[in-house]
């Protein structure tokens, strides 16, 4: 039966109130939830083929993917037990650990932050050393507003070098189109194909390429979930990194699985978005050519950039051990081949 959804689409970034939903009659045993940490966008698409193309199916496990508002509030659902599963950024993840939370990063799906400057090409700013004199948007209470100071500081910048203004996520993209301001912080994975999408090309800075390597986004369970039903946890990990990857390896059947549900999106947009999307997947230290591993370098990283920059406790006894664990994982390596059901 091909997946079912429910409700609206539009373009822009809007949230998008629907739900995509695989088919295991099993009276519920076997249902899952996973929270995004948007709503719908391009570079969700490899989760919708990875229930359109029956990877869970395979594994018996019907699964509801479900927008979401930002990843500290999926984060949120998962503890409160909302949902079984969230898509969350690892820095919003730790900062709720710290304050509490009783989850875990149990598959890393994107070993590196998307983070960027992301400009109109032809407008000026090729390069960071660009920026001075410049004004860039961004959301108030992000973590890359809350982080921008570590990025100066990379850059030999002081503050006031760079006039930042504050802007909805709804409204940092027409911004800079109407040239309100010059260039927007934001997740290039999301608005370089939002940009492409309305006909023009964005012209994208990195933080990656300043040298601030961050884990991403991953996938999040509350430890009671790990407690209560570990081998649902490893059934949807599987059918989640198999998934996962098919996308990454055919971008245009999985954009037209993500066309058969949110509507207003070209090919090449979509297909855009999941080639930046899944080049974020391969981790470059220890757990590199191992997808969805993590490692306690990369998780104690973050737990020190959430510390100086995220509102972590300085004083927090927060360990890697406490953040993330391979044990419900079987990596999958880079020349696997990976056969839709």
């Amino acid at each position: 039966m091909r997946n079912s959804i429910r409700g609206i689409a539009a373009i822009g970034g809007a949230v998008l109130l629907m739900t995509v939903s695989g088919c295991v009659s099993d009276g519920g045993k076997n249902s899952m939830t996973l929270m995004l940490d948007v709503g719908y966008l391009p570079k969700h698409a490899p989760f919708i083929s990875a229930v359109e193309r029956g990877f869970f199916k395979e594994e018996g496990i019907d699964l509801t993917v479900m927008p979401g508002s930002g990843s500290t509030n999926t984060v949120t659902s998962v503890v409160t037990g909302k949902v079984d599963a969230g898509w969350a950024d690892f820095g919003a993840t730790v900062t709720s650990q710290g304050r509490g939370a009783k989850v875990k990063q149990v598959n890393l799906l994107q070993a590196r932050s998307a983070y960027a400057v992301v400009a109109l090409a032809g407008t000026g700013i090729k390069r960071w050393s660009d920026l001075r004199g410049k004004t860039v948007a961004t959301e108030g209470g992000g973590a890359m507003t809350a982080m921008w100071p570590y990025a100066m500081s990379k850059l030999g910048l002081k503050e006031g070098d760079v006039d930042i203004v504050p802007a909805s996520s709804a409204a940092k993209i027409p911004g800079l189109l109407a040239g309100q301001w010059d260039a927007n912080l934001a997740l290039y994975v999301s608005d370089q194909p939002a940009i492409d999408a309305l006909g023009r090309k964005a012209a994208v800075l990195k933080w990656s390429d300043l040298g601030i390597n961050l884990y991403g986004n991953g996938i999040v369970v509350s430890d009671e979930k790990l407690k209560n039903d570990p081998d649902q946890v490893r059934r949807f990990n599987r059918a989640m990194q198999k998934g996962f990857l098919w996308a990454c390896r055919h971008p245009a059947e999985a954009a037209e699985d993500f066309q058969k549900e949110v509507s207003g999106y070209e090919t090449r947009t979509i297909t855009l978005a999941i080639g930046a999307q899944c080049g974020l997947t391969w981790s470059t230290g220890e757990s590199a050519d191992r997808f969805g591993v993590m490692d306690d370098a990369g998780a104690q990283k973050v737990i020190d950039v959430a510390r100086r920059f995220l509102g972590l406790n300085p004083a927090s006894d927060l360990t890697p051990e406490d953040v993330y664990t391979n044990a419900y994982l079987e990596p999958l390596h880079p020349n696997e081949t990976i056969q839709a059901p």
